[in-house]
């Protein structure tokens, strides 16, 4: 007997309610031994159902506030694997969700078939052309290892531990975005397995429509296995972080709004209002305090970036100061997010602009005087290259907005009620400020509603990127998301 052949009939033989697998309702048997017999022998990478060894670890992602609990997860190494598994999701009624690292997982995957392409960690850089085909699972660190020996930096943002096809489909907002524009406006080519297992090469010149919806539209048209991206020649940047005790909020805020008016586009910058936990990693200067946090990441010399940075570091005293010149491959520091898995609540949405008034409600309802819950409140300044229209048009939404608003809080400690509430709250008092859009990347779980979604794109967009959707996934295998559903 075959191991295929024994693996089902092991299947056949348990009954669900003497499992770990079978209390949970959400695995059918018949799809559990479709799986083994159909799917398994399809695939050079491995298959998980609910109650394997490995089944845990392969569903789980950055963001623990969202756990997926599939039916089936294959562990992709291959394009193969994923045409594969999305023939077989759409053979027999499956949604189709995809995990890297799930840091922008929106909806949980249940009773869906998960693929997981952690394995897929191909990178290749072309240092005469300064382009660099990466694999899905590929993180953004790997790819400023690779490209940094040849002077050249990808448009990462703020975490180099993220992942790139995930960040880069959703727009993609990095440290050099006011330089070169968002990460989605700098792809020349995408390899996406569409509903029925069809791999498509997409580009300006072959599917047209489908490459516009993509850059920007996320994971609603299939799972794409690579990505070419351009790449830049900045080796080195000037930046880092100034902290600011939280009582200075409102000098250092108010300062921030003033510099960010006049600021070359070589200037990326954010203002941050930040808890930091109690934790031994943490410089002493900073930890279990609450602080004003601006990142700094200039695109320029070190002599002309401390010229700029000058006025900010008058604002007030600061804490700590580390803003200096770095090689590109440090720019994780900058934010210095943290690397290991959490709970995170997630709200979002864009400023036209940034006045006193907008800067005193802000302080006021999430400042040192405040009892609010949020363990992040973020300004990133938009504007430069991240407004102008890219040479090729993509479905990223708001280039006319001038501030993204983030808040976020780690839950637990906190109670993903009360921090509700105040985000709530925040958004309401922010609204004469806001556009009414919101940015797709920075939606979490509880703000990835349909009309949420729909608001990160303008009306125009938003019914041609349906019409996309409806050309290639017109029964909406590709829901476990950010979902744009086929039709308006």
């Amino acid at each position: 007997m075959s191991a295929t052949t024994t693996r089902a009939a092991e299947v056949r033989a348990v009954h669900p309610a003497d499992t770990r697998a079978g209390q949970l309702a959400w695995a059918d048997a018949t799809i559990r031994e479709n799986a083994v017999a159909q799917l398994a022998p399809r695939l050079h990478g491995p298959l998980f159902l609910p109650g394997d060894a490995g089944y845990d670890d392969e569903r789980s992602g950055y963001n623990t506030m969202l756990e997926h609990r599939p039916a089936v997860v294959v562990g992709a190494d291959g394009p193969a694997d994923v045409m594969a598994a999305v023939a077989f999701a759409t053979t027999h009624g499956l949604p189709v969700g995809v995990l890297s690292t799930g840091h922008g997982a929106a909806v949980a995957a249940d009773g869906a078939l998960l693929v997981s392409t952690r394995r897929m960690q191909g990178v290749r850089v072309d240092p005469f052309n300064r382009v660099a085909r990466v694999e899905a699972g590929v993180r953004w660190d790997r790819v400023i290892h690779e490209a940094a020996a040849f002077g050249l930096a990808p448009l990462s943002g703020s975490a180099p531990h993220v992942g790139v096809v995930g960040y880069t489909l959703g727009g993609g907002l990095g440290l050099l975005g006011r330089s070169f524009g968002y990460a989605a406006d700098h792809v020349r080519g995408v390899d996406i397995v569409t509903a029925h297992g069809m791999q498509r090469q997409v580009s300006p010149q072959q599917y047209a429509d489908l490459f516009w919806a993509l850059r920007g539209g996320k994971g609603n048209f299939g799972v794409v296995t690579s990505l070419e991206i351009d790449l830049f020649p900045v080796p080195r940047l000037y930046g880092g972080g100034l902290y600011f005790r939280a009582s200075s909020a409102p000098q250092v805020f108010n300062a921030y709004r003033r510099w960010a008016r006049s600021l070359p586009d070589a200037m990326t910058s954010s203002i941050a209002l930040t808890r930091f936990p109690w934790q031994p990693q943490l410089p002493d200067r900073l930890r279990g305090r609450f602080v004003v946090h601006v990142r700094i990441a200039y695109n320029g010399t070190a002599a002309e970036g401390e010229r700029l940075v000058r006025p900010l570091r008058e604002a007030a005293v600061t804490m700590l100061d580390t803003v200096a010149e770095m090689p590109y491959t440090a720019s994780g520091s900058i934010h210095a997010d943290p690397l290991e898995p959490f709970g995170l609540y997630e709200r979002t949405a864009y400023l036209r602009e940034l006045d006193e008034d907008a800067v005193d409600a802000l302080v006021d309802l999430a400042g040192p005087d405040s009892t609010c819950p949020m363990t992040l409140v973020e300004l990133r300044h938009l504007g430069g290259a991240l407004g102008r229209a890219p040479e090729v048009p993509n479905a990223v939404g708001h280039r006319d907005a001038g501030f993204l608003l983030y808040l976020a809080a780690v839950c637990p400690p906190a109670d993903p009620h009360a921090v509700a509430g105040y985000a709530d709250e925040i958004l309401a008092r922010l609204a004469p400020w806001t556009t009414g859009g919101a940015a797709l990347n920075f939606m979490g779980t509880h703000d990835a509603a349909p009309a949420r979604v729909r608001s990160a794109y303008t009306e125009a967009d938003y019914r041609r990127i349906v019409g996309v959707k409806r050309a290639y996934d017109p029964e909406n295998v590709f829901r476990v998301n950010h979902n744009i559903p086929p039709s308006v």
